[in-house]
Formats: C-alpha cells, structure tokens, sequence
C-alpha cells in the first residue's frame, strides 16, 4: 500500500533536512555500467538524492554535487528526444537522462545554480522558471551563509613583530585545515578495524578519511552480547558543514562534533581511540663533562697571621713619649725640694713603669703616715699640755 504523497514528502524532508528546489523522474547510470536505471531524483541544497519512484520514503543513493567538476550536454537539444548530461565528479562519471530537452534545461539550470552559487548566462527558459530559480539562489545563499567572527581585541605591542613575521606554506595550511579530534588517524577501513580490534583497551572509535574526496568515515567497536561488532558511517563534508549519514541526517559544524554527537548517542560507553604513549622506568646519569669537578667544593682556610709576641715593657716603652734632653743652661730643680724626682728619672731611665709606680705610690703612702703620726702626737701634746694647766691650778 503506497503512502500519500504529502506522507511521503514529509519523511523526505525529515531525513535530508535539506531544502527540496527540484523534482522528477530521471535516469541514472554510471560510466561502467551499460543500461540506464529509473530512478525519482529530488534535488535538496548541493545533493541530489535518488530514489526508486516517487512513493518512496528513503532514497536509494544520492550524489555530492558540491564535488561537480563539470557537467556536458551529449547531444544537442532536439525536440521530443531524450536529453543526456555527463557529470563528472572527483571519483566517478555519472550519466543523467532526461525524458525530453525542456525537462533537461531545467535540471541543468537548477545543478549549475546550486553549485556555483550564480545562475548560468545562457538558459532557456520561461521568465516564470527564471523567477523559481533566483528563488532557490537566495534560499542556498542563505542556508551557506558565511559566519561572521565577532571581531578580536586589539594584540599586545610585544606580540606585533611576531605577526608580521612570514609564514610558511606548512603553517598557512594547517590555519585552513579544519580541527581534528584527538581520535583521528589518516588509515584505512581495514586497518581501522584492525587497530580496534588488536587494542580494545585503547578506545573504541577512529575518525579517518574517506575515499571520497574532502569526505571522512568513522569506525567504532560495539560490544554486543553475542561479541564485538564494527561499523562505519559515512560523514559528508559540506559548506553548511559535517553531515553524518545516517537515517536521519545530522548536521555539525565541525569534527569535534561528530565526535561528541556520537558519544552522546552511545551514552559515553564507548571512547575515543587513543594510542597509548610509553613511560621510561629508568633513570641514566650521563657523566660528568670533564672541564666540570665532580667533588664537592673544600671549605677553603685561610693561614693565620704569623705575629711574634712582644713584651709588656716595650709595649709601653712604644706609647710613652720620649724624655726631652736637658740643655745647658737650664734651671734644675734641687733634690731636696723634689725628692722625688731621682727616683722618677731613674725608673724612667730604667724603663720599669711599674716599679715608679710602686715608688710613687710607696712614697704617697709614707706621707699620709707621717701626716697621721704628727697628729697624732700634736693630739698626745694637747692631752698633757690639758693635764699639767689642771694640776697647775
């Protein structure tokens, strides 16, 4: 039992999630094969998706024609004959047939439109045709709109010089290419799975180019009950973005995405595919460079001054002033009224300091000695001169 068409339709949009601009019955083959094939072609955004007739709800293959390097007319347009067209792709040929030249005009114009983004110069068409196509320019304009970046704050001064500097093509080429995920390895299928199933402990999905052109694949290792199962989707790369090719189709903005999206539909059981780096478990001492001493730096002791003891007496012989020579003609001072004096000239010409001292302090004693006994006995004299008045009396 067929569906409806508006059913139909429906399914269609929600799976493509693109933009339908075209519609009819087309046939299909490829440069290798012999026989065309019926198929019902709908041409949503660059895609063109084919399916078996028109009540169909999934598409059978389609065709990425944003890779379209040209597409020839075979044969000129003639009236009531079929209308052949060459596409040629980045990996393959592909043959379009058209029931009549009117119907192959209008695939034509729409094809070159959505994939140059720009109307041929020369169509021929009706001015109500040329209305629906300017149409589905605007529509494909805006659906690959280009991102506007908000605009960056102004660079440090010290970081200038280094921008100025000239680039590599090496560097100019990894600006362009578009971020990878850390699960991403340039091999193929086979040795995709090969990886996965040889290192389960390492992850379980690889993001790797596809055999398309500007296209990638992801393979994942799915453990099952009965055992690991491997399978792997295909991820269209677009103006719009990634596109996972699934039932219904996932649009992204980057590989990274692809990731997340498919780690968030396995409920992060599975993980992303990453070799195991080896760590050293020894540690080698290089020697030591010969023009460096390997021994611990000496505490260096510095000699003690030799100085040879001198003695006391020429200690002070050093710091006392020298004695001044007597002139002739200058006034002595008798003996008698400075006793002292012999006896200080001689300890001073006899260098002992210590013994004048002694002298000296020997003979200030001997004075408060002599001062005492006179008192001493001028107290005894008043005491009988006292005594001798009493008995006068």
């Amino acid at each position: 039992m067929s569906l409806p068409a508006r059913v139909v339709h429906k399914r269609r949009a929600t799976i493509t999630d693109l933009p339908l601009y075209y519609s009819g019955h087309m046939l299909k083959k490829l440069s290798t094969e012999k026989d065309f094939k019926k198929f019902y072609g709908e041409l949503r955004g660059a895609t063109l998706f084919l399916y078996r007739d028109d009540t169909q709800d999934t598409y059978t293959e389609k065709l990425d024609l944003e890779q379209l390097k040209s597409m020839v007319l075979d044969s000129p347009y003639q009236n009531k004959a079929p209308t052949i067209f060459t596409l040629t792709l980045h990996t393959e040929e592909v043959q379009l047939k058209m029931e009549n030249s009117d119907t192959g005009e209008e695939w034509r114009g729409y094809i070159l439109t959505v994939v140059k983004k720009e109307i041929p110069s020369k169509l021929q068409l009706l001015p109500g045709q040329m209305l629906l196509l300017e149409d589905a320019l605007n529509k494909e304009k805006r659906r690959n709109h280009p991102r506007v970046c908000p605009p960056l704050p102004p660079r440090p001064a010290f970081l200038l010089s280094a921008s100025n500097s000239p680039t590599t093509p090496e560097e100019e080429l990894d600006k362009c290419a578009p971020e990878t995920p850390v699960c991403f390895f340039n091999v193929s299928r086979q040795e995709a799975e090969r990886m996965l199933e040889t290192n389960p402990e390492h992850g379980s999905i690889i993001l790797r180019p596809s055999r398309l052109a500007n296209n990638y694949a992801l393979t994942l290792r799915q453990p099952r009950p009965s055992g690991p199962v491997m399978k792997n989707y295909r991820v269209t790369s677009t103006n719009s973005g990634f596109v996972i090719e699934l039932d219904t189709a996932v649009t992204v903005s980057s590989l990274n995405e692809v990731l997340q999206y498919f780690l968030e539909k396995t409920e992060y059981r599975l993980q992303p595919y990453m070799e195991s780096q080896a760590y050293d478990t020894c540690i080698d001492v290089s020697p030591a460079p010969k023009y460096v001493n390997s021994t611990p730096p000496s505490t260096k002791t510095l000699p003690k001054a030799q100085v040879a003891p001198r003695r006391r007496s020429e200690t002070k012989e050093a710091l006392m002033p020298p004695l001044k020579k007597q002139e002739e003609g200058e006034y002595v001072v008798p003996e008698d009224r400075c006793p002292d004096v012999h006896n200080l000239s001689l300890v001073q010409l006899d260098g002992e300091p210590q013994e004048g001292l002694k002298m000296r302090r020997e003979n200030v004693y001997t004075d408060i000695d002599k001062e005492e006994v006179t008192r001493k006995e001028n107290k005894r004299t008043e005491k009988t001169n006292s005594g001798t008045a009493k008995w006068t009396v």
